[in-house]
């Protein structure tokens, strides 16, 4: 049991993400239970030392702090309120951090679904990938009561650098992210082509990308993810599907507010027909590949 905190703690999803969330806590010392449908992610925190279990509700048995790291709204619902679900088996009184992307809408309702059940909840949207999960310096966007935050502080700190609190209201955080995931997905398209243009032009593209990161039209997600094209390494750290996903939200909210997103939904199109082509689940610099075989072009890691 942690000596600081005293917080029964589990992580539900121990994916790129959770994984280094869970790993966070464990090194801290925190009493901690990880749980994931991946038999292989069980088992590489089992050889850290980590407690699993073999379902969400066993995982979060008595639990204080339950962090749900899972891929969307869906699958959130399910570990959540599903058959053999998390919130039922937890501590009265227990708080849920929600991380994953989704909705506003859909993190008010778990909220309300939440308190129908003697629990908090704290709609906490993460950023920064899995390096910075890894290090415990995550960013995470929070809104929800003030002493719902307070109760899972020690959590908190132990897996972030940096916690906003935005608002005593559940949705307030996930409406961050989903700017966030606006930009980051844009970002990411604009950069691969980019490079996909720079390579047509028959420019050395490890060169562009030395020029462009000391210049101005240089972007953290060009920083970032060129050097996976520079390699030929789409092994996925963030998926092309997560940006259908993330940018196909962006498109659903501006659709029902009548709120224009033509640079969103272009981009949405770039990672859509990315995935149509076999890619949907590898690493989402592979809008850059996509771009390539369309032009006739080919980047490292293409030869074969």
């Amino acid at each position: 049991m942690n000596s600081k905190s005293g917080l029964k703690v589990c992580v539900i999803g121990l994916g790129s993400m959770g994984f280094g969330v869970a790993t966070s806590l464990l090194r801290d010392g925190f009493d901690i239970v990880g749980f994931d449908v991946s038999a292989d992610a069980m088992a590489r925190f089992s050889a850290l030392g980590g407690k699993t279990a073999d379902s969400p509700s066993a995982a979060a048995r008595d639990a204080d702090v339950a962090i749900c790291l899972v891929v969307n709204a869906a699958q959130t619902e399910t570990v959540l309120y599903g058959a053999g679900g998390t919130a039922a088996a937890m501590a009265t009184g227990g708080t849920i951090l929600s991380c994953a992307t989704m909705s506003p809408g859909a993190a008010r309702d778990f909220a309300v679904r939440a308190e129908a059940l003697g629990l908090n909840y704290v709609d906490a949207p993460v950023s920064g990938g899995a390096t910075r999960a890894a290090s415990g310096e995550l960013t995470i966007m929070a809104s929800g009561a003030p002493a719902a935050i307070a109760h899972a502080r020690p959590v908190l700190d132990c897996i972030a650098a940096k916690v906003y609190e935005l608002g005593e209201k559940a949705g307030t955080g996930a409406a961050f992210k989903i700017v966030n995931q606006l930009l980051a997905g844009v970002h990411i398209a604009a950069a691969c082509e980019a490079i996909t243009f720079a390579k047509a032009m028959d420019l050395d593209i490890a060169r562009v990308y030395e020029v462009i990161t000391a210049s101005a039209g240089s972007s953290w997600m060009f920083e970032n993810r060129v050097p996976h094209i520079l390699d030929g390494d789409y092994a996925p750290r963030s998926a092309v599907d997560i940006f259908t996903k993330d940018l196909g939200i962006v498109a659903d909210i501006g659709r029902e507010m009548k709120f224009p997103t033509p640079i969103a939904s272009m981009a949405l199109q770039m990672f859509v027909m990315t995935a149509a082509a076999g890619m949907g689940r590898d690493d989402d610099a592979s809008v850059a590949r996509m771009i390539a075989d369309m032009a006739g072009l080919q980047l490292p890691g293409m030869e074969g």
